[in-house]
């Protein structure tokens, strides 16, 4: 299973056309995520994981990986990197970015204890931004759009001190699948 799950990620980033380097990515992938109507969050979280691209691939096994950075209090203290693995009927590939926030430091500490990991019950608010990204010979962009109605997720969004995001950036998947997600963190 972990051979197929490093398999599909490896397939995926070499694969997906949307990981676009960007001069800054995680800045960029930020602003997405503001425009998507949860700048707030920003403002009041004590921390958040960041992963500007996720790749997921799956014909019935299925796998995700990605890599992103952790900050506290806005402040870039390491690494992390993300594992998925699903049983189900899927298949496509997709790409997405996705972001965790931390309400307090007990839940930062959680996460950044080693290795974290979401199970099966863990859940992520999509939130519908229309993207885009072009590239050309002057450097690349992104874009999107959205409204704050795109984060009705209860009234702190919080659950067990951690609230979950994603933005699709592109692919086609179909899925009804069950699987968890694996966090590695590594301190700067």
């Amino acid at each position: 299973m972990k051979f197929v799950m490093k398999l599909s990620a490896l397939t995926l980033i070499v694969f997906l056309p949307f990981s676009l380097a960007f001069a800054d990515e995680y800045a960029e992938t930020k602003k997405i995520f503001m425009k998507a109507g949860i700048s707030k969050m920003f403002d009041t979280a004590y921390g958040y994981a960041l992963f500007p691209t996720i790749g997921k691939a799956g014909f019935v096994i299925g796998g995700a990986y990605g890599k992103g950075r952790v900050y506290e209090q806005g402040a870039y203290i390491g690494d992390a990197s993300m594992f998925q693995a699903t049983i189900g009927f899927q298949l496509g590939a997709a790409g997405y970015s996705q972001i965790i926030f931390f309400q307090d430091t007990r839940a930062l500490s959680h996460f950044t204890s080693g290795s974290f990991e979401f199970g099966a019950e863990a859940q992520a608010t999509v939130l519908t931004a229309a993207a885009g990204v072009s590239a050309n010979t002057s450097g690349s962009s992104a874009t999107a759009s959205g409204g704050t109605h795109n984060a009705a997720i209860g009234s702190s969004g919080y659950y067990k001190g951690m609230a979950t995001f994603a933005i699709t950036k592109g692919g086609l998947m179909y899925e009804a699948s069950i699987g968890g997600q694996k966090f590695d963190f590594t301190r700067r």
